[in-house]
């Protein structure tokens, strides 16, 4: 469990404008967040160039990179890219590395055979080389000979693995700094995660979660269903550990196609049970129970039309 206060961030929404993202991201470190998150997905923006921007654009906020595809990268040039951002800011930038979703990765040619091996080879190099030691591996997927960064960072940056199945998770505990659980993390799936990853103290577990807040819990949930409409699909599986209606919501899931009618069909309870929603007190009892679950940080995904209107109605549930 956390011996320490969880930080709480904000996720940059993948479909932001670009001209919005240095707006959004000076907000989120106005407004109090710890942390800002940016995500690499399938094809909006790479992770790396996001990560950047934010990092030039603000001072104190923590930006994590949640997660680049193992799949899709040499280690020797990540290692680069996120040393450099590390040496110009220091103690302020979290890598997240992952398998990268099947379907993308199938889409570029880059599935591998094994994606857990690709990724256990793949976290074991990228940390010894952000910690400026010399590698020489000849793996199945990493093949490195005496590769040594010749400035690697003062502060090397902890590397998360973004993962979800148990395997994975045990290997996360094995050979990353931490894990970076995807939406919808439930305090029953964060509790799960963190034992299946071996949970040690010093593990960092990250959880995403659809946001919305609204003085009427009702308008906040409103917001936030839309946003779930892929949890019960199968690649979510391992997040509906523990929750009674898993069977039903991957039915429902499966039954409405169309986003709309998803929504209206989506009980309240689930929702609840779903995302960090409704009344600021509402949204603060549920942070307590994911920290009580062992969360060490929680990344609010704005939910809405407007990110940033959605933004600034999240930061009610910071501390004053």
């Amino acid at each position: 469990m956390t011996s320490h206060p969880m930080s709480v961030g904000a996720l940059l929404p993948r479909d932001l404008p670009a001209r919005d993202l240095p707006a959004f991201v000076r907000d989120t470190e106005a407004l109090g967040f710890d942390e800002l998150w940016v995500v690499e997905d399938c094809f909006f923006r790479g992770g790396i160039a996001q990560a950047a921007v934010a990092l030039a654009t603000t001072s104190t906020l923590r930006v994590g990179v949640g997660i680049l595809p193992a799949a899709a990268r040499n280690v020797a040039f990540e290692a680069l890219e996120l040393g450099t951002l590390a040496e110009l800011y220091p103690g302020r930038l979290v890598a997240g590395v992952g398998h990268g979703m099947p379907g993308w990765m199938r889409q570029v040619g880059a599935w591998p055979a094994s994606a857990l091996t690709l990724l256990e080879e793949h976290l074991t190099a990228l940390r010894s080389l952000l910690h400026g030691e010399e590698v020489t591996t000849h793996g199945r997927y990493v093949r490195l000979d005496a590769v040594r960064l010749e400035s690697p960072p003062a502060v090397p940056p902890p590397v998360l693995a973004g993962v979800r199945g148990p395997r994975s998770l045990a290997v996360a505990g094995q050979r990353a700094d931490g894990v970076v659980l995807a939406e919808p993390g439930t305090p029953a799936y964060v509790r799960a995660a963190r034992e299946q990853a071996g949970g040690g103290a010093g593990l960092r577990v990250v959880a995403y979660e659809v946001a919305a807040v609204d003085d009427d819990a009702a308008v906040a949930r409103d917001r936030a269903r839309v946003a779930l409409r892929w949890v019960g699909e199968a690649d979510a599986a391992a997040h509906l550990v523990g929750l009674p209606f898993a069977e039903e919501l991957t039915e429902l899931c499966a039954r409405h196609a169309d986003v709309a009618a998803f929504a209206a069909a989506l009980p309240d309870a689930w929702v609840d049970e779903l995302a960090v929603v409704g009344t600021p007190e509402d949204a603060r009892r549920r942070l307590g129970d994911l920290s009580s679950a062992g969360a060490d940080a929680v990344v609010l995904l704005p939910a809405g039309p407007d990110p940033l209107a959605a933004l600034h109605s999240l930061a009610r549930v910071l501390p004053a």
